[in-house]
């Protein structure tokens, strides 16, 4: 999320908001300096694995990913 937020910065948005539905405390102190706003109503701490706050949080594959990122370029 940081590099993504970094990389949109360089198209000079008018706002740059962040949100999450659940996020590490210290993750979000990280974005808070780089985007205009961060929103994630979940902080706990010890934050642990983002999978833990879900039902159901497969593994992303590579080729997965890769398919996505072609399919948005």
């Amino acid at each position: 999320m940081y590099a993504a937020v970094l990389a949109l910065r360089q198209v000079e948005p008018d706002k740059l908001v962040v949100a999450a539905p659940v996020g590490a405390p210290e993750a979000l102190a990280m974005l808070r300096r780089v985007a205009d706003d961060v929103v994630c109503p979940l902080t706990p701490d010890p934050f642990d694995a983002v999978g833990s706050w879900y039902e159901e949080f497969p593994q992303v594959s590579d080729e997965e990913v890769r398919a996505s990122l072609s399919v948005a370029q």
